[in-house]
This record gives structure tokens, C-alpha cells and sequence, in this order.
């Protein structure tokens, strides 16, 4: 016996599997994210660098045009969205000399409005074991490449993020495992980390919102999440660093060839501010203006057959108790087989999204049908005891998708969400298609095709280096940053995380520019808002250092607020335009039309029409003001009589006015019939109830269809009676529903359902 247990054979065998422990363990251990490494460097703020003004680079434009031998552009790109920033940074790191320009502001269009996902695509990889789609599996593999790049070049914009599928029927538990653990395998080395099954009861403690019942248990996968607009601004000032000029609020009004019908050489264009013109030399124009992308082609060639049907996604931000702070959630069937991603970021909780063919325009609105259909889906997989009400949406957007057509496509089931890099006659270089986790790649393939297009081959100086390339703020960041920026600021913890995960390193020139609170605690950092982290000095900072030019530039992309919240922004942009006022020098009438364009802009974020900004004070002072702000809850205002704003996170009786319920409880005590009332019982039946709403004053405009929405929003539906509190609850959800647009019937035909290609949501 004992020499059979001493053989080689079981020696061997011993001695495979000890390696193969060891080798498992070794890669375990050194398996997951990589941080940057602490050091005492950290602790200081790195060397100071000022870009370049915006005035600065318009003269380098217009040099470029009067001086073309000597001052003409390698590339001028068009659009300064994540595509066309991502060209200007790979690019200009190679050596090439850029110019940018985009039309509206950086960010302004797709994306700053995506579901904030940096994923690998673990839909796509599922149709691409059903229907055996190479191509998807390519997708799914460049993504996943992708996504750990994204991570490590910017760190501080972006994090991995765990999302929970929940899963109610017990055959699902292998195919949703075997297909996470496939999408683990895929990533191999560049795996974040390893999906795993949760019990029923973890996956309640770990999501307590869930609905329990017929849950069996739930999986959890990792993708990334990041900040878009702000991982946007981070390209164009990286782009600047490395020697890129670059201009928002400048349109292309023409494109310039050499005669008729000859080689684009260039463009004119037009300073949207002042209404200056001026021509753009270039030896090679890049499109790379997404769902517009079809209008400077047109520009270029009258004739042209468009190749992107833009398809638009809204989304909607509910308050942060609707989610963790640290955990998604994927519901992968909905009820009409759409994908919805309900997810935590920055502090609040998004939902989305959704898929309707749309017209191209600079700002699209998101439809009431499809914010009441994100709820429903919303109320259908949360806990039963939580009240998903129309009144808690603090925002809502809707985004254009840039997705490449298929011309044998009868609807937009047919599109794909792969790029297309398309060459004109001319020499028009379109960059189309694609999505924020694969930018980097999109734009290295552009500007190889660009060199080889162009003829730029000799004035490259080095090959691509944008995997390893760290973008502004980066190099002098680590998670541990926001401890100095409280000790040498004294700022409060949650402002100094937000400035840490927002700016990385540059948010010690942000805290430079912070005014003192005149407080004993905290001394620096005046918020611009008391429930959000986001301060003064942020304003002046994104004027000075990262060319906003508006209001809007302002509190739609270098802070989030309108993203957050739609009336806590309109409530601080008073302020935001007082601030800019003093910074870029504007007049009284200037500012004037500042408030009014971003107050319009604001409609488009979900805003209820008739909001005013309301007076705040940045320290609560009742017991329930302190309760709500320790909450993370938008504290009430205490403004001015009359001053009406936006019902946020209010519960039913705080939707009337004094002596509002006072009248609501007499009409209802008038309506009870008197046997009921003798006999104790002072309620209504529910039908009657309508009637009698529909007589009070402020609701003849309700409907059959939303009185129906409200009951089943309340959890009334099937209920014969209602007592008085209830009756107010019911006024209250539909006073809520009248300070909504109305849904129309149009926008419900066109509601589609997603497919999986375009399952992320978003860009």
C-alpha cells in the first residue's frame, strides 16, 4: 500500500495538481482592478498647468487660413463628442497638428446622454452563442479589451460597478450563469471580477428594494461606469495637452474644396457667439458629428443616401433610496422584451432606457409615455411596499443614438451598433456608429485611415500610444487623494470625493479657486446647492480652465446638476450666471439670455413647465430639513410666498397649500353618502371618486387614463372604496400627473422594442 501511495505516478499526479493550486491561486490573488499605486506625491498638488484661452485657439484657427503654408492644420476634426475628442487625442499624440471644432458645446449631444456604462456587452455575447453571430463576438471581445483600457487610463472617472440579475425561475440559474462565467472567460486577464450566484437571501440583503416574491436567487457580473460628459471634457483637455487646438461653439458652414468638385481642403466656419467667420486650412477633414453626421455629408454632397438613422433612448434619475450605492441592476425581459439598466451614479439612481425612431435635432425630449413605461418596469421589480411615484423623477433625457443603417432595415431592429469609417469622393473621412467603450479603438482606426487617405505618413512622429496615454487629471490621482484636499482646504468630505472622482488631479486647482463659507466647518467650498456636492468654484474653474462659454456648458457637462436634478439646477442657476457673469465678462442683457436658454434647456431635462428657482439656504434648520438632508434628500426651500418649483421627493399632503386639505376634506365628507357616515364608515367608492375630482378646482383636465394610471401607480386598482387619506394621496399622485406633459398617442405607436444590439442603452 505504501508503495503504491510513493509511486511516480501519484507523485506526479500530486505534483500537477499542487502547480495547478498554486498557479489557480496565484491568479486569483493577483486577479481583479488594478489602482494606482499611493504615494507621498499624492499628497501635494502636481505642477500647475493652464490651457491655452478659447481666444487663444480661435486666433490659431483663423492663422490657419490667412497663413496656410506656413500655419495649415494636418486634421481638422468635426464634432467634439467622445468620437471626435478621442480622433484629436490619438491624433495629436502621434504628432499630427489638430484642430477641432464643434458646433454646440463638448459633450453637448450623445455623449453626455448614455446610460454611463463602460461594458464588454454581455447581451451581445448572448446572441452570439443563440444565432452563432461572429460578429458580435468580435464586438464582444474588442469591448472587453476596451473597457479595461478605459479604466486604467482614466481612473478617477470611472469604476467598475457590480449588476445584479435576478432571476424567478429556477432553469435560468444555469443558462445565466453559464453565460456570465463565458463572458468572465472572454475577458481573461483583463477580467474585472469573477461573476458569482447569490442566494435568495443575499440577494436581498444586497438589494433590499427587490421584489421577493418567486425570486429564486441572482447573479452578479461587473461592468465599468464612468462620468461621460466629464471622461468627455478629460479627451478635449488631454487633446490641448498634447497640442491640439480646439474651439466649442463653432459651426462648419461650408466645406472648402480646390474647385469644382476637387479635394476638400479645409472649411469655413462660424464663431457662433460673435458671428465671426473665417476659413479652416486642413490637409484632411474628419466627420465625426454622430447622428448629424448625415448633414455634413449632405454638405459635401447634395445627392448623398444617409447611412445613420438616429434612434433616440431617454432615461430618467430617481432619488438614491431607490437603489445601493454600490450595486446595479439588470432586468433582462421586460414586459414588451426590452432591456432596462437601473443603476446608482452620482449619488442618485438612473433608469433607461428606450428605443424610438426619431428626427435629428440639437434637443430632443423625452416623451411622457416613456418615462410612465421606465416606471412601470421600475414598480414591476421593486419590493411591493415601495411607491414608485411619477413625482419622484428629479430628471429626465432623452439622447440620439448614432446608429449605423442597414439598407435592407425596415425599422431600427435592423441597426447594429458596430462603427463604419466611410471615405468620400472627395475625401471626407465619416466616422460613424460605435459607442463610448470603444472610442479609443474607433478613433486609432480613424487615424490610421486618416494617414493613409491623407498622405500624413511623414509627419507622424510616433505610432499609437492611447492605451498607455493617462488623460488629464490622472497622473497625479489616487483614491486617497480627497483626504488631502479636506486637510489642506478644510472642504467636506462628500465635496472633496466629489472633486477627487470628477477632476482627479486638476481638483486641486478647482479647490484653489474655492471662496471661503465664512463657517467654523466646513471653511472652504460654497455648494451651489445643499444637497448636491458641487460647489462655486467649479463654475469659475470650468471658465477659466475648460471653456465653458454658457450657462448650460455649465450645469449640463462640467457639473452634472441638471442630470441630478432638474429643479436643483434651475434653484442654482441664479448663481451659475452671476459667477460667469464676473468671469467671462458679460453684460446685463447677455446674462438675461443666458437664464432664459438655459431655463428652455432645462424643459428638455424633464423640468415641469412653470418652474421658478426657489431661494436656498445651504444649512437645514428643522428637525425634518436635518432628517431629509442626512437622507440625501432635497431639503425644502424656504423661498419667497408665491415662488413655485418643481414637486421633488414630497409626500402627499406636502403637494397642497394651507387650507388646500382642509377644502379637499369637505368636498370628500359632502360626497360620502349618509348611511356610511352613520354607520362609521366615512369612505368613497372608487368610481365616484373621479367624479368628484374632476369638479375640483385645478382638475378638470383629468382624464379617464390617468386617473386609471394613478390608481394602479397607488396600489388601489381593484379596491371598491378609499377613506380620506387615501383620497388625498390619489389628488396628490394626480396634481403630480397635471405638471407632467401628456402623453400622446403617437409617441405609444412608435415605442419599439430594443434589440440586443443596442441593449446598453445610451451611446
Amino acid at each position: 500500500m505504501l508503495r503504491k501511495l510513493v509511486s511516480r505516478r501519484t507523485l506526479a499526479a500530486v505534483g500537477g495538481a499542487t502547480a495547478l493550486s498554486a498557479a489557480g491561486g496565484y491568479y486569483y490573488l493577483n486577479s481583479g482592478p488594478t489602482y494606482p499605486p499611493s504615494t507621498k506625491e499624492t499628497r501635494r498638488p502636481p505642477p500647475p498647468w493652464t490651457p491655452p484661452s478659447r481666444q487663444q485657439m480661435l486666433d490659431a484657427l483663423k492663422a490657419s487660413g490667412t497663413n496656410p503654408a506656413e500655419e495649415e492644420f494636418d486634421l481638422l476634426i468635426v464634432g467634439g463628442g467622445a468620437t471626435g475628442a478621442g480622433v484629436a487625442v490619438d491624433a495629436a499624440s502621434r504628432g499630427l497638428k489638430v484642430a477641432l471644432v464643434e458646433r454646440d458645446d463638448f459633450s453637448s449631444g450623445t455623449s453626455s446622454k448614455s446610460t454611463k456604462l463602460v461594458h464588454g456587452g454581455v447581451r451581445y455575447l448572448q446572441k452570439a452563442v443563440m444565432e452563432l453571430d461572429y460578429e458580435q463576438y468580435k464586438l464582444v471581445r474588442e469591448a472587453l479589451h476596451e473597457r479595461k483600457i478605459f479604466l486604467q487610463t482614466a481612473p478617477y472617472l470611472s469604476a467598475m460597478l457590480p449588476i445584479m440579475l435576478p432571476i424567478y425561475k429556477y432553469w435560468q440559474v444555469p443558462y445565466y450563469w453559464v453565460g456570465c462565467k463565458m463572458y468572465d472567460i472572454l475577458a481573461g486577464k483583463e477580467n474585472m471580477e469573477s461573476s458569482y450566484l447569490m442566494s435568495k437571501g443575499k440577494a436581498l440583503e444586497a438589494f433590499p428594494m427587490l421584489k421577493q416574491e418567486g425570486l429564486v436567487g441572482a447573479l452578479v457580473y461587473y461592468d465599468g461606469q464612468h462620468n461621460d460628459s466629464r471622461m468627455n471634457m478629460a479627451l478635449i483637455m488631454t487633446a490641448v495637452q498634447q497640442g491640439a487646438v480646439v474651439a466649442n461653439h463653432v459651426e462648419v458652414t461650408s466645406l472648402d474644396k480646390e474647385g469644382a468638385g476637387g479635394k476638400i481642403q479645409g472649411a469655413r466656419v462660424r464663431d457662433a457667439l460673435t458671428g465671426q467667420e473665417w476659413n479652416i486650412r486642413a490637409k484632411g477633414v474628419v466627420n465625426a458629428t454622430g447622428p448629424f453626421s448625415d448633414a455634413l455629408l449632405t454638405m459635401d454632397n447634395p445627392n448623398h443616401t444617409p447611412i445613420v438613422q438616429p434612434s433616440s433612448g431617454t432615461h430618467i434619475t430617481l432619488p438614491n433610496y431607490y437603489s445601493p450605492r454600490t450595486m446595479g441592476l439588470l432586468d433582462p425581459a421586460t414586459s414588451d422584451g426590452r432591456v432596462i439598466f437601473f443603476l446608482p451614479w452620482q449619488g442618485n439612481t438612473i433608469a433607461g432606457t428606450t428605443d424610438t425612431p426619431a428626427e435629428v435635432t440639437a434637443t430632443p425630449l423625452p416623451q411622457e409615455e416613456e418615462i410612465r413605461w421606465i416606471l412601470e418596469e421600475v414598480r414591476r421589480y421593486l419590493s411591493p411596499d415601495i411607491k414608485v411615484r411619477r413625482g419622484d423623477v428629479l430628471s429626465a433625457w432623452s439622447g440620439l443614438r448614432p446608429l449605423v443603417r442597414n439598407p435592407n432595415a425596415a425599422s431600427t431592429e435592423g441597426l447594429v451598433r458596430n462603427h463604419m469609417i466611410h471615405v468620400s469622393d472627395s475625401g471626407l473621412l465619416t466616422i460613424a456608429g460605435g459607442k463610448w467603450t470603444t472610442y479609443r479603438a474607433m478613433a486609432e482606426e480613424t487615424v490610421d485611415k486618416a494617414i493613409e487617405v491623407f498622405g500624413l505618413g511623414d509627419r507622424v512622429k510616433r505610432g499609437c500610444v492611447t492605451e498607455q496615454l493617462r488623460l488629464v487629471g490622472s497622473d497625479g490621482w489616487s483614491r486617497n487623494m480627497f483626504i488631502g484636499l479636506v486637510q489642506r482646504y478644510g472642504l467636506e468630505t462628500e465635496v472633496a470625493k466629489h472633486l477627487s472622482e470628477n477632476y482627479g488631479d486638476r481638483a486641486w486647482t478647482v479647490c484653489s479657486l474655492a471662496q471661503p463659507t465664512g463657517k467654523a466647518w466646513p471653511l472652504h467650498g460654497v455648494r451651489l446647492s445643499p444637497s448636491y456636492p458641487f460647489i462655486e468654484a467649479e463654475v469659475r474653474y470650468a471658465a477659466r480652465h475648460e471653456y465653458a462659454q454658457t450657462a448650460v456648458d455649465v450645469i449640463a457637462r462640467r457639473c452634472r446638476l441638471s442630470f441630478l436634478n432638474a429643479q436643483a439646477a434651475l434653484d442654482a442657476l441664479p448663481r451659475v450666471v452671476e459667477i460667469l457673469t464676473e468671469e467671462l465678462h458679460w453684460a446685463p442683457a447677455r446674462a438675461k439670455a443666458e437664464f432664459a436658454a438655459a431655463q428652455d434647456f432645462l424643459a428638455s431635462m424633464g423640468l415641469p413647465p412653470g418652474a421658478a428657482p426657489r431661494p436656498l439656504s445651504s444649512e437645514p434648520r428643522t428637525v425634518v430639513e436635518c432628517f431629509e438632508s442626512a437622507l440625501g434628500m432635497k431639503t425644502r426651500s424656504r423661498g419667497a410666498p408665491g415662488t413655485s418649483g418643481a414637486q421633488e421627493i414630497v409626500y402627499s399632503r406636502a403637494q397642497f397649500a394651507a387650507g388646500e386639505v382642509e377644502a379637499l376634506h369637505g368636498a370628500f365628507e359632502k360626497r360620502v353618502p349618509a348611511e356610511r357616515r352613520a354607520g362609521g364608515e366615512d369612505k368613497l367608492a372608487v368610481g365616484e371618486v373621479f367624479e368628484l375630482v374632476k369638479n375640483l378646482p385645478g382638475f378638470q383636465e383629468i382624464r379617464q387614463k390617468d386617473y386609471d394610471y394613478v390608481l394602479e401607480e397607488a396600489g388601489f386598482k381593484g379596491r371598491k372604496d378609499v377613506d380620506f387619506d387615501e383620497f388625498v394621496e390619489i389628488c396628490a399622485e394626480l396634481r403630480e400627473v397635471l405638471s407632467a406633459p401628456a402623453p400622446t398617442g403617437k409617441e405609444k405607436t412608435q415605442r419599439l422594442r430594443i434589440p440586443v444590439e443596442k441593449s446598453g442603452g445610451g451611446v
